[in-house]
């Protein structure tokens, strides 16, 4: 345990096949993790996404980054990450950002784009806020959806991490007290609407922002 670390029991929300690696780093903090997954992610769509024509894609999430990187074909234009955590996605499949915001939100993204974008891509979840792509008038395609799960019995422990918009209302539906640390303001905005107490949000909306966030809540 880390020095002036509390003892925390620490609930992971996460789809269970991205749930590893933060784990791990809680872990290696001295706090107890208990990985209970809230939601799984279910690929859909066309099997190639072919982006020539377009000026812009972009992408709100690192599930959609992945997939986006796993299908895309012809020429690539420019792309755009609503955060550092997607922009990293899209980096491990050699794609490098062109525009991420300084407010990792649709509305900070949108409000960072160019005023003529051109003909935009929108990629991500068949439940993805439509805000942006209305903002943008972008074409939509849809590359996973979201289902919500409810663990046989509702886990326990001092904090729950939050690391997207769907765990946050996957959570507020088993009606829990238990206080949340999430990744950023969208999942945040989610969380407080259906009445989680959110005590911290991560700085940086990636691993290493979340990690820092817990570790910081785990103190109090």
């Amino acid at each position: 345990m880390g020095p002036g670390v509390n003892a925390a029991r620490v609930i992971i929300t996460r789809a269970r096949e991205s749930a590893g690696p933060l784990a791990e780093r809680l872990e290696a903090l001295g706090l107890e993790v208990v990985v209970c997954p809230l939601i799984e992610l279910e690929p859909v769509g066309p099997e190639q996404i072919d982006t020539t024509g377009y000026d812009w894609v972009v992408v709100t999430s690192r599930r959609g980054a992945e997939e986006l990187g796993r299908r895309r074909r012809g020429d690539l234009p420019k792309v755009a990450a609503i955060g550092p955590g997607t922009a990293a996605a899209l980096r491990e499949h050699g794609i490098e950002p062109a525009l991420v915001p300084r407010t990792s939100t649709q509305e900070g993204l949108v409000d960072e784009f160019p005023t003529q974008p051109g003909r935009v891509l929108f990629a991500g979840a068949e439940d993805a806020r439509p805000y942006l792509a209305e903002a943008l008038e972008a074409d939509t395609v849809v590359l996973y959806r979201t289902h919500e799960l409810r663990p046989a019995e509702p886990p326990d422990g001092d904090l729950v991490v939050l690391a997207s918009a769907s765990a946050a209302r996957a959570y507020a539906a088993l009606g829990l007290q238990i206080p949340a640390v999430s990744i950023g303001p969208e999942t945040t905005r989610e969380a407080r609407a259906h009445g989680v107490q959110v005590i911290a949000e991560a700085e940086t909306h990636d691993l290493e922002g979340l990690v820092a966030a817990v570790h910081e809540a785990a103190r109090l």
